[in-house]
């Protein structure tokens, strides 16, 4: 068992610096997309580690909220580029991958930690007051930037206008960071394990030395550099790849969300089995957070820059699926228990919504 985690620890030290090596090989030659797409899926999975290495040495929850912020980082990183490489469809790739990843969050993730928690502890508890306000803030987050704009008048179609797009971007950064100052310093309890779960061994296991952090801070550093320059590499490959499979342009965006939540998901749930259900919410509604809060901002700004329109306004099918998660989450989430039914629940949801993405 030690020598298998010391062969992990040995791959997610090591694939940063490939990564770091290989994205500074592309700029100066083409490299075999198989090749990049592996150590891209590898320095993605390296970047979450070292996040949790540096998340474990603060604690909770600042330790959720490193983490949400440097997947957020990576995500910011993948939209911006594609946008930059593929202009034509730029205007859908920012609003595609935030879907995906709050479908992605409120059913794929939220579904499985509720349901590997259930199976093994039959009932889980956690804090309703914290979670509450996550996704308080989540609701309004994703209905002013994915609904609103199908209802504004300054601009026809589904676009906020520049002086709109900025307002909404500074709404979004707002709220994010007061979200991050309750979670962190005013109401830092609300989000704490409580009860039994504050006793369980991954609670207490010994956080890693201040070298060690200072390593892993670098090593993410790299990882996050060479995750963006890899997938502006890859993107004329993934755009033809689509093409030849006659996938609709939302399921680039599934697969953005996808890569980048995997690594964080498989952390959720395995907190999760071991009864820490409220690191698990903290981890997914943290990410949706993000995900919305830093990733809008980030893409208006880039829109604003460089005269580029956007377009944010789900469809009719989206937007009553957002609403329907919406609704079922705060109805999960409502009485501070969750079993198995629940987890079947959104597991169900996030499968109505990936089939009708294939089969519009």
């Amino acid at each position: 068992m030690k020598s298998t985690l010391r062969l992990a620890d040995r791959t997610n030290d090591l694939f940063p610096i490939l990564a770091f090596l290989a994205a500074f090989a592309s700029l100066a030659m083409p490299l075999n997309a198989w090749l990049v797409a592996f150590i891209l899926a590898g320095a993605v999975v390296a970047a979450v580690h070292h996040a949790e290495v540096i998340a474990h040495r603060v604690g909770e929850p600042f330790g959720t909220l490193i983490l949400a912020l440097a997947v957020t980082v990576i995500e910011v990183g993948l939209i911006l580029t594609l946008m930059q490489a593929e202009p034509e469809k730029a205007q859908s790739l920012a609003r595609d991958t935030v879907f995906a990843a709050v479908m992605v969050i409120l059913n794929l993730l939220m579904g499985l930690c509720l349901l590997s928690g259930a199976i093994r502890h039959h009932e889980q508890r956690f804090q309703r007051t914290g979670i509450g306000a996550a996704l308080a803030t989540l609701t309004v987050l994703t209905i002013v930037t994915l609904v609103l704009p199908n209802f504004t008048s300054s601009i026809p179609g589904p676009f906020y206008s520049e002086t709109q797009l900025g307002f909404v971007a500074a709404v979004s950064l707002i709220l994010y960071a007061t979200f991050a100052l309750v979670q962190t310093v005013r109401h830092r309890d609300y989000f704490l394990p409580e009860g039994e779960a504050q006793d369980e061994p991954d609670a207490h296991a010994a956080p890693p030395s201040a070298s060690r952090m200072w390593i892993s801070l670098g090593l993410l550093v790299a990882c996050l550099f060479g995750v963006v320059l890899l997938a502006k590499a890859l993107s004329p490959t993934i755009g033809a790849l689509l093409a030849d499979w006659g996938a609709p342009p939302a399921v680039l965006g599934v697969l953005i969300a996808a890569l980048i939540l995997a690594p964080e998901g498989l952390a959720a749930v395995r907190a999760a089995k071991s009864d820490r259900l409220q690191t698990s919410l903290n981890l997914a509604l943290g990410s949706a957070l993000a995900t919305i809060g830093l990733t809008i901002p980030a893409v208006a700004i880039l829109s604003i820059l460089t005269d580029l329109p956007i377009s944010l306004g789900l469809d009719a099918k989206s937007t009553v699926l957002l609403f329907l998660s919406l609704i079922v989450a705060s109805q999960t989430l409502a009485n501070g228990r969750t079993t198995v039914l629940q987890g079947v629940i959104h597991l169900m949801l996030f499968a109505v919504y990936l089939f009708t993405t294939f089969v519009p």
